[in-house]
């Protein structure tokens, strides 16, 4: 072959890289997901929020799609995150519990480097990928963002900060893994500055922003700037509630309009989630009309504010009463990307778009399911199971009764025992748990395998000097301060479980933030 011809081919050939390539960018959207920490069903106008405006994340339903049957993974934090970012049940890799603080976190607590991220999936097919605020799925080197598929990361690793400047926190700010010490903003308004200066450098590429906040988990600080929109709030709580809700609010509303100004709004597909559902006694979150809270299986635990934005796929104003889950989201994520699911393992998310574009017909899921200690749930179709460790398993009929106030499992036992053996199947595809959270308090007991020994001075050894007649569990005569006894009961059954005490107690402010 002639010199000029060998270099002619060559030219070619670069150009019908650069055109391909070009061509897969403009076909690919940009990708942002908003997690919200600890926000009740009811803590949007969406759901029908009142007292606190939240216009931004309400435009994504005006504009979009409001899930009224959308679900967290798990009923606390870190596993909830654990499913997100890798689309699957985190039970297949033993990812159960919550960390408690680094500093006193099982060795092996993490998302495993065998369990891809999004990002990782997303990287690899053209995307910049940046993350902002809370990660709480892996501490030690090799697990944090920006060793996990995020060219950048600003926030912290652990399960919860504090929002105000100059506060002392054993939890330090990171970037790319660096500590921040001269972050002089309310944390949520910082979160946001870094969310648009990551889009701002993103040009030309599509884009990947995981804005995971940390808001409107404990501790509870608002500034005055906040608080002050709330002068018809008496209760002072619920107040600080507010602005911390309305500053996570504007925090979205800064990245909309960013991605406006970018001439991106049409081609970025959006959702907006909460990890778990709101903890109301701690910090005055709604979840009606569920039953139940942060930590527990009943709806109010699991089922989340969820909607999602695409412009030029999505029509707007649209309710979907499909029930769908967290890792849907990566499953949507990366199809909507160009990806391929992966065919080495199950991945549990489904591809949302073909259900919502009318392309497929049916549900996305005809049942799910939940694992969180003792405690499990099933949902298959619009009856669902759960097993609250206390008491029998009880039935619910979704579709007559959200709220879960009627019991039908003594009238319905053939459908208990479908449910409970639809239950057993999907645990025995599961790994066991791989650790227990702990903190100072019950430090050394967060590995499986010393998980049920009970250590000097911990939850576990109070609980166990109440318990006179050792049935694992607590009554108004064991334990006779009656208030407490009442916050602990979170299901107001009159008898306080282990895990009910360990939740109550772990809840608790402890100075700075509440540790995780």
């Amino acid at each position: 072959m002639k010199p000029i011809q060998h270099f002619r081919l060559v030219l070619l050939a670069a150009f019908v890289a650069f055109a391909s390539s070009a061509t897969l960018h403009a076909a690919q959207p940009n990708i942002i997901i908003f997690l919200a920490d600890d926000l009740g069903y009811a803590d949007i106008g969406a759901n029908g929020c009142k007292d606190i405006p939240t216009p931004n994340i309400d435009s994504l339903a005006k504009n979009g799609v409001r899930f009224t049957d959308g679900y967290a993974n798990h009923p606390v934090c870190s596993p909830s995150r654990a499913g997100l970012m890798s689309g699957r049940y985190q039970h297949r890799f033993g990812f159960e519990h919550n960390s408690g603080p680094e500093r006193f976190a099982a060795d092996n607590f993490g998302l495993p480097r065998t369990e891809p991220t999004l990002a990782e999936r997303l990287k690899p097919l053209g995307y910049a990928t940046g993350m902002v605020g809370k990660w709480h799925i892996g501490f030690k080197e090799g697990l944090r963002p920006h060793e996990r598929g995020f060219d950048y990361h600003f926030g912290f690793l652990s399960g919860a900060h504090t929002y105000l400047p100059g506060k002392t926190d054993n939890d330090p700010l990171v970037r790319n893994g660096q500590p921040v010490t001269d972050e002089k903003e309310y944390l949520t308004d910082a979160f946001a500055r870094e969310a648009v200066g990551f889009l701002d450098r993103s040009q030309g590429k599509p884009f990947f922003l995981y804005f995971a906040f940390n808001a409107v988990h404990a501790p509870l600080e608002a500034t005055g700037k906040y608080e002050s929109r709330f002068p018809g709030i008496s209760d002072s709580k619920r107040k600080t509630y507010a602005g911390m809700l309305s500053a996570m609010d504007d925090a979205i509303g800064r990245v909309l309009a960013k991605v406006r100004e970018l001439g991106q709004e049409d081609n970025t597909l959006i959702f907006f989630y909460s990890d778990n559902g709101g903890p109301t006694s701690q910090t005055t979150s709604r979840n009606d009309p569920l039953r139940g809270y942060k930590g527990q299986l009943f709806e109010g635990g699991i089922r989340v504010p969820f909607l999602a934005q695409w412009k030029t796929k999505l029509p707007p104003g649209r309710t979907n009463t499909q029930s769908v889950m967290a890792f849907d989201i990566h499953a949507t994520a990366l199809v909507a990307a160009g990806g391929k699911l992966p065919t080495d393992r199950p991945l549990d998310g489904v591809d949302l778009m073909p259900f919502l574009l009318g392309e497929k017909t049916g549900a996305p899921h005809d049942r799910l399911f939940w694992r969180a200690g003792q405690q499990k749930a099933a949902r298959v179709g619009d009856w669902k199971l759960v097993d609250a460790r206390t008491g029998a398993p009880m039935l619910f009929n979704l579709k007559d009764d959200i709220g879960e106030q009627h019991d039908l499992a003594a009238q319905n036992p053939a459908k208990l025992k479908e449910l409970q053996a639809a239950y057993e199947a999907w645990s025995k595809e599961m790994q066991p748990t791989q650790w227990r959270r702990q903190d100072s308090r019950t430090q050394g007991a967060g590995k499986a395998t010393a998980q049920n020994a009970p250590r000097g001075g911990g939850i576990e050894t109070r609980f166990q000097q109440y318990d006179r007649n050792k049935d694992g569990k607590l009554t108004p005569g064991e334990f006779p301060r009656e208030g407490i006894f009442k916050q602990m009961d979170r299901n107001a059954d009159g008898i306080v479980t282990s895990d009910e005490a360990r939740m109550f107690y772990s809840s608790r402010p402890q100075g700075g933030a509440k540790e995780k």
